[in-house]
């Protein structure tokens, strides 16, 4: 590929990234003799809609946590009376997913939301990072799980090259939803052993769901909670005794999560508001403001330093750390990443691994010039024998980040926001600084340094 290619390819990248990064509304302000511009440009939300085919829509905004943020406390107090003693524990740990699942609706992220006994009352604490207003939370968190089997729409005849992702919008409602459901719970296949979910319609409605299967056998059969869709299996024979099977690659955990899921359509546990009351942010704004100041001293003396003693290689370093904080911004922001301290924190010391791979390549290539190779094999050398060291530095970061972050919920490790925080922003540092390290340094350096 052509350097300038790749340079517009960089180009690309950084505009998108730059107009993603760019605060929601931005005053500019310019005035010189006659001329004035006094405008204030409105960056509209990111919308993405292919169809039935594929959604998207961020607004843009930078996600902070409580410490950076504040935000709101609020205690539900859970309903258990009609429910037995055995099925209590599950029915409010279901009523909590319930709930998470409704707050990253409702745009909260790195939200916590904990169950708690007090006495022989069930709770459920939530922490809101960023919300001071929590009627519109209160109100969609108080609402009773919406369960929904749906079918998928028939597929246009010119869109029947096109795979088909199952979406609330390209399925219809059956008719069977949380008001027909009884029960589900983890289970094995007798024939297979495998884990699969066993569930249980109401008497009444499992003609229902005797009509609904017959009519779908061979094709699938689209389960929502919450216009969320939780699993999509295929209608392998009628169901005609309410009793039926939910199989599918499964883990003994897959299946426990999914029963969970479709207990909390058809088991909602009522909830009641007791506790509402504002968070500051838990660092004060002296100590944000603080530790913001520090974190631009630092990265400020880093490009110094790289100017001052690699020259013109280190404009071009400095240009590329840039480049690599726009990229990160935006991305942070299409995610959305949730910035506490530790995440913060996180993204500084991939920082320090771009400006590592920097070194590495800049020390190599003053190595190869002083044995006296000409300038490009000097540059291309370094590259590629620097590339060792900082693949392997890097893996081992990435593999530490992949443990801190624990996407697997392992019990014997850290499932805690902050630290889970720290692990996405220095996940994605680390994947970005080796895009901005080895492809764009390497054609900058090959486009503007040139000897």
């Amino acid at each position: 590929m052509r350097q300038w290619k790749k340079l517009l390819i960089i180009l690309v990248i950084v505009l998108g990234s730059l107009y993603v990064s760019l605060p929601p509304t931005l005053p500019v302000k310019f005035s010189y003799q006659n001329f004035k511009i006094d405008q204030t440009f409105n960056r509209p939300p990111l919308k993405i809609n292919l169809g039935n085919y594929f959604s998207f829509q961020r607004d843009l905004n930078i996600k902070l946590g409580l410490d950076l943020a504040g935000g709101s406390h609020l205690v539900f107090e859970a309903d258990t009376v009609k429910i037995g003693d055995s099925d209590k524990k599950a029915a409010v740990d279901a009523a909590r997913d319930a709930i998470e699942r409704r707050i990253n609706l409702f745009g909260v992220a790195e939200s916590t939301v904990q169950t708690s006994l007090v006495g022989d009352s069930y709770r459920i604490n939530v922490d809101l990072p960023g919300v001071k207003d929590t009627q519109g939370a209160v109100s969609l968190i108080g609402q009773t799980a919406q369960l929904d089997f749906r079918e998928l729409l028939p597929i246009p005849k010119e869109a029947t090259d096109t795979p088909q992702f199952v979406t609330y919008q390209n399925t219809r409602s059956t008719g069977f939803t949380g008001s027909d459901f009884k029960k589900a719970r983890s289970d094995f296949d007798s024939q297979s052993g495998k884990p699969v979910v066993s569930f249980e319609t109401k008497p009444e409605s499992a003609k229902k769901f005797a009509d609904i299967t017959t009519r779908l056998q061979g094709k699938p059969l689209a389960i929502f909670l919450d216009q969320i869709p939780i699993s999509t299996p295929t209608v392998s024979n009628p169901i005609t005794d309410g009793r039926g099977i939910i199989t599918g690659q499964f883990t003994l955990e897959q299946t426990k999560s999914l029963a969970n899921l479709l207990n909390s359509g058809a088991l909602p546990v009522p909830i009641r508001l007791i506790e509402q009351r504002t968070i500051e942010a838990s660092l004060g704004a002296e100590s944000v403001q603080a530790s913001i100041f520090a974190g631009l001293v630092g990265l400020t003396m880093v490009v110094l330093f790289m100017i001052l003693y690699y020259g013109r290689l280190g404009v071009i370093a400095s240009v590329a750390l840039l480049i690599y904080g726009i990229i990160s911004l935006g991305i942070y922001k299409l995610i959305p990443i949730v910035l506490t301290l530790p995440g913060v924190a996180g993204f500084i010391l991939s920082v320090g691994m771009a400006v590592d791979a920097n070194i590495l390549i800049f020390e190599r290539l003053k190595e190869e010039l002083a044995v006296g190779k000409p300038w490009r094999d000097s540059m291309e050398t370094a590259f590629g024998r620097a590339w060792d060291s900082i693949r392997d530095a890097n893996i081992a970061t990435l593999l530490t980040s992949f443990i801190l972050f624990n996407p697997l919920d392992l019990s014997f490790l850290h499932t805690s926001g902050p630290v889970r925080g720290f692990a996405a922003t220095l996940f994605l540092g680390v994947v970005i600084s080796l895009f901005t390290g080895i492809f764009v340094t390497r054609t900058l350096l090959r486009v503007f340094a040139r000897k």
